[in-house]
């Protein structure tokens, strides 16, 4: 039981750095109906700036973790100007490809400043230990599920309150429609890949806490997909339900199935989950079903 209760928290703090990734792929493809697969390599670039800006500026964390946040959402910006925008009314697959090979580069690029070696990551939380009974909760444990929680209800609130948010649904919902209504959808879709590559930055710093700082961190993207394809392209809450959800069934299937299989389980069962939420439901649980007219 205790090391069923061990796993569970593990695998649900992995599930919230998931969740973050996820929601950068939700947050782009609601507005654009692009599945950005260099999402995760955003991720890492994020992690990367603030450990700059930690170790060489020796910033404050929290100004690190702010200023981080700003130069990311640059980043994502100016990807969208110079990478997609030219692209905007190419076909869908085009797009994607473009993404996959912006993740490319986005990884040498990082690996000729930083070098492609692993790096000690400069903790921004003060370490400890939250014991209930046998169970242990690192102080990063629950630092990774408050950001998570916190960054989840300020996007809802966002969303659902501030005109900015609701300019951003109405893209999602209608972009002709919407942009009959005076917004600017090309202005919608840079502030969108700015906020996503800010919510991956989130993810990225909290990922190297919790594991390592290389430049092979950025395929933790492919690793949260299937979160997304779970909870449904354009679902926020599902994003994050599958975020969880795809951690935690990592982190028991690497308790439990890797000594019976002899390891790699927990780099496979994401995948199957996948194949398996396609042939159910392939919108996910979350997602609008397809109509289809006879």
């Amino acid at each position: 039981m205790d090391t069923l209760a061990q796993a569970s928290m593990s695998g649900i703090a992995l599930g919230c750095v998931y969740a973050l990734v996820a929601l950068g792929f939700v947050l782009i493809y609601k507005a654009t109906e692009v599945i950005n697969f260099a999402q995760g390599e955003l991720m890492m670039v994020g992690a990367y700036i603030y450990f700059s800006l930690v170790t060489s500026l020796e910033m404050a964390p929290l100004a690190a973790f702010i200023i981080t946040l700003v130069l990311a959402g640059l980043l994502g910006a100016l990807i969208e100007r110079a990478v997609l925008h030219p692209l905007v009314d190419e076909p869908a697959f085009t797009l994607v490809m473009v993404t996959i090979g912006l993740a490319t580069v986005l990884r040498a690029i990082t690996g000729m400043i930083w070098s492609h070696d692993t790096h000690a990551f400069p903790s921004p939380i003060p370490q400890g230990a939250l014991r209930l009974g046998q169970l242990s909760i690192s102080s990063t444990d629950l630092w990774t599920l408050g950001v998570t929680a916190a960054l989840s209800l300020f996007l809802f609130l966002f969303f659902r309150y501030t005109r900015l948010g609701t300019a951003m649904r109405a893209v999602a919902q209608n972009r002709y429609a919407a942009q009959l209504m005076g917004i600017s959808a090309e202005r919608i879709f840079t502030l969108t890949w700015a906020l996503a590559a800010a919510v991956g930055a989130v993810g990225g710093i909290l990922l190297a806490d919790i594991s390592y700082l290389h430049t092979n961190m950025g395929f933790i993207g492919l690793r949260a997909f299937p979160a997304v394809v779970l909870g449904g392209l354009e679902s926020i809450p599902g994003a994050l339900l599958g975020g969880l959800l795809i951690g935690l069934i990592e982190s028991l299937a690497g308790v439990y199935l890797d000594p019976i299989l002899g390891g790699g389980t927990r780099e496979v069962v994401a995948f199957v989950v996948l194949l398996m939420v396609l042939l159910v439901r392939p919108t996910g649980f979350f997602g609008a079903p397809i109509e289809k007219r006879v």
